[in-house]
């Protein structure tokens, strides 16, 4: 393993170099609507939609990407083992892949190899930073899987009841709301623990999001709400232990990730029980399924700057049907409602002068990178650094319509994946965008149909 190690250490010291490239830009006058990520866009329309690197690479980077490509789908086992060991002792997965499929999403049933979702736990009050409070024995991240001879902290139980929503004119749609507890712990959890289950969302993209310059976002901000719209954005800052220092949260459903680097790093750490030179001590440290192995960190530097690299490099599907006459009353209605309020269509990403397809683009994510208030139906109860229990990150809606074709037609929206169509997400909205969704629950059917139309050309 030392030796496979030190291969990809030596290979991907470049990776860290810096190559100047001039931008590419393209005039706003002249700018292809279909563009939704600048030069860094493809056209696919097909199941690997979200798995192309972004143009212009140079041939350094595109043997990186390639090999985080591999990494991001390669199968961790148990130690002691020749090639990639370190999984577990206790896990969620064994892969990045196996969350997100086609690197989109999996699906929302728990423990499951295919299963994209976990279980964030905590108990009142705040850990090191603002972070959420570790339960003892547990920590902060639920993990339902142990390899040979451990133990599994306990299963997630989710039961849905299912609701009838009735439209002024008379049709009707059936919601699922989802409840989740903890069975099978492996010792006793404290009364007051709280739950929030999240579903792993798709990865391409972000390399753009990360570029995003943190003034933009925080001039989107409205935390008092100023202008009376009933939309207040705030931004959450969390802790970077790379930089040892508070910074902007960005990534993550509630925002409590600063970095795609320790985004990484933190899912290989308690998704895959995958220690690296980010988080280098075992997610089961103190517990009695630890393995006492003294083989950490289980991933080299390289190895995990690699995936990272990759995940950076992904491009964005084009946006489809543009110029359709429905797309556009569609797209006219979603302005109209305010949805934009926090999906912002329109960014401009900052400079990077290693790859020009991502530097000074204008790109259109639908995000606004920042916390709303979401409502008590939407609500987990459970704070993250400075997101409440009832605030999620504006999730981007890029590639939205591509996801039944990448997921092979079973497609779950929201955090946890209670929605299957996009309607039910919708539905499912309340808190800053009550005004927005009962303003949709009063369209006509055609009206509906028209945005729901323009949400599926994105």
């Amino acid at each position: 393993m030392k030796k496979v190690l030190v291969v990809v250490m030596l290979m991907s010291i470049v990776f860290t170099g810096i190559v100047c490239k001039k931008s590419t830009t393209f005039s706003d006058e002249f700018y292809d609507t279909r563009l939704s990520g600048g030069a860094a866009t493809v056209f696919l329309s097909n199941a690997k939609a979200f798995g192309s690197s972004i143009d212009g690479l140079s041939t350094w980077d595109s043997y990186i990407h390639d090999v985080g490509d591999k990494l991001f789908a390669q199968t961790f086992i148990s130690s002691p083992a020749p090639h990639f060991q370190g999984l577990g002792p206790i896990y969620n997965n064994v892969s990045c892949v196996s969350c997100h499929h086609n690197d989109s999403k999996g699906i929302p049933t728990a423990g499951l190899i295919n299963s994209g979702l976990l279980t964030r736990i905590s108990i009142p009050g705040e850990g090191p930073h603002g972070a959420p409070l570790d339960i003892p024995g547990f920590g902060t991240q639920l993990q339902d899987k142990a390899v040979s001879g451990k133990t599994p902290e306990g299963k997630l139980s989710i039961n849905y009841e299912n609701k009838i929503f009735t439209y002024p004119d008379g049709s009707t749609v059936t919601l699922r709301k989802p409840s989740y507890s903890i069975t099978a712990a492996y010792m006793t959890l404290p009364a007051n623990h709280m739950i929030s289950v999240r579903l792993g969302p798709p990865v391409f993209g972000l390399g753009l999001l990360e570029l995003i310059p943190e003034e933009t976002i925080l001039a989107l901000s409205d935390e008092n709400d100023r202008d009376g719209d009933g939309i207040s954005g705030k931004a959450n800052y969390v802790w970077n232990p790379v930089n040892n220092r508070m910074e902007l949260g960005r990534f993550g459903l509630k925002a409590n990730n600063p970095s795609l680097l320790v985004q990484v790093a933190g899912a290989y750490h308690q998704d895959m029980g995958i220690t690296n030179p980010v988080f280098s001590r075992e997610a089961a440290f103190g517990q009695a399924q630890s393995d006492g192995l003294n083989d950490d960190p289980e991933i080299s530097d390289s190895m995990l700057r690699a995936t990272t690299f990759y995940i950076q490099s992904l491009a964005v599907p084009a946006r489809r049907n543009v110029d359709d006459v429905t797309v556009l009353k569609g797209q006219q209605l979603f302005n109209q409602l305010n949805c934009k309020g926090c999906h912002t269509p329109l960014v401009r990403t900052g400079v990077d002068l290693r790859m020009a397809a991502l530097s000074n683009q204008r790109i259109q994510p639908f995000t606004d990178l920042l916390l709303h208030d979401m409502g008590v139906d939407l609500a987990d109860g459970r704070p993250d650094y400075k997101a409440t229990g009832s605030e999620w990150r504006t999730a981007p809606l890029w590639g939205l319509g591509l996801l039944p074709r990448v997921n092979g037609n079973a497609v779950f929206y929201l955090h946890d994946g209670r929605a299957r169509t996009l309607e039910e997400a919708i539905l499912w909205h309340g808190g800053e965008a009550e005004r927005s969704k009962q303003q949709f629950v009063q369209l006509s059917k055609t009206d509906r149909d028209a945005l729901l139309r323009f949400l599926q050309s994105l």
